[in-house]
């Protein structure tokens, strides 16, 4: 009886693997199994390959070539020959190596095991499927006429995954910088690094930077895919040093018996160190009042109490190993204003609507 034949299912994504099932002593088999006999006729004989899970995922028919199906690496594949005729014999073979003939166990690989011998199917199944299983498949049986076959070529497809990718790099503004990343896989995966912070994408193992500047500093991402489950990916540091700048500076006017600041803000990989300086006589903290504060990325100069020997020139300096920069503030003295108020300074800190209002007053 002749049997329909299922449409191809789509590659499934990848599970976790199996465990596999135990093993079984070889068997010898009959000698005269191991030429199996090609033939033609359409029917007699199903083959199929089944998931895990039990999905049909082939049916072939004698007069049909075999074809390519997917399973992933890790499944369990499970190849079934459903017989509607009497036989005397039956096998099922990898390429020219037989697995199993009848009961009898010939394949060595404890992860290939009889699940049914009867009259109306024989099938194995191999557990953890891995690449060295992918290949053609045959079922072989004798029937009281003569010796038929079908066959089914089983594809192991791989999950992509990054074997080798670069560790954090540090360099100097304007070096280049290059960025490896392997991935291995079945089909062959796609690799693509791209700048975390801007979006920035480039296709490919090797990412190259020439003169690299340091808005390109941050993370980098290698993202590898083929298609058979969730895409690897892993992430690269690239530091890149580079010389302090000073931004704005400004001067200060506190008027005498008040406490003033001078603030030094510099961009600087490594981190920049800071000095002060009056009249160049470097100054530390503790000396006539000063207190010095560092932090990351800025310095501020803090005085208690504001006297006459306070005010005049002062310079910041902030330096690293790749660089020095220096900028020029000023400590101001000013009179008190008709008003009372302090100082210039205290008033543009007010809104202009706030000073009309305080004149009006």
């Amino acid at each position: 009886m002749q049997s329909d034949r299922p449409p191809p299912h789509p590659s499934p994504v990848c599970p976790h693997p199996p465990a596999a099932s135990p093993g079984s002593s070889p068997v010898p088999l009959t000698p005269d199994l191991a030429q199996p006999t090609p033939s033609v006729p359409t029917h007699y004989l199903i083959h199929s390959l089944f998931l895990p899970s039990g999905l049909l995922v082939q049916s072939l028919e004698y007069n049909q070539p075999a074809d390519n199906y997917t399973v992933c690496q890790g499944d369990n594949a499970i190849l079934s020959c459903s017989i509607d005729e009497e036989v005397t014999r039956v096998a099922w073979l990898n390429r020219s190596n037989i697995l199993y003939a009848g009961n009898d166990k010939w394949s060595i690989d404890p992860r290939v095991q009889l699940l049914t011998n009867s009259p109306a199917e024989f099938s194995i199944v191999i557990a953890s499927v891995d690449v060295w299983d992918e290949g053609l498949y045959t079922c072989s049986f004798q029937t009281q006429a003569k010796p038929h076959t079908a066959q089914v070529y089983l594809i192991v497809h791989v999950p992509a995954r990054i074997t080798n990718i670069s560790s954090a790099v540090t360099v100097n503004e304007g070096s280049d910088v290059s960025l490896l990343c392997m991935a291995t896989g079945k089909p062959e995966p796609t690799v693509t690094w791209r700048q975390l912070r801007d979006g920035f994408t480039s296709e490919g193992e090797y990412l190259e930077i020439t003169e690299i500047n340091r808005q390109q500093a941050g993370e980098y991402e290698c993202v590898t895919a083929n298609g058979v489950s969730l895409a690897d990916s892993k992430r690269v540091l690239i530091t890149v040093n580079y010389p302090p700048t000073i931004k704005d500076v400004k001067d200060a006017y506190p008027p005498m018996g008040k406490p003033a600041l001078l603030r030094c803000e510099a961009m600087a990989v490594p981190p920049a160190e800071f000095e002060w300086f009056k009249d160049d006589n470097r100054l530390f903290g503790g000396l006539e009042g000063l207190r010095i504060r560092n932090e990351r990325t800025r310095s501020m100069l803090l005085i208690d109490n504001v006297t006459a020997r306070h005010y005049g020139n002062y310079s910041c300096l902030a330096s690293n190993n790749l660089g020095v920069s220096n900028a020029s503030l000023r400590l101001i003295r000013t009179s008190p204003s008709v008003t009372g108020m302090e100082s210039p300074l205290f008033l543009g800190l007010l809104s202009s609507a706030f000073v009309t209002l305080l004149f009006k007053i």
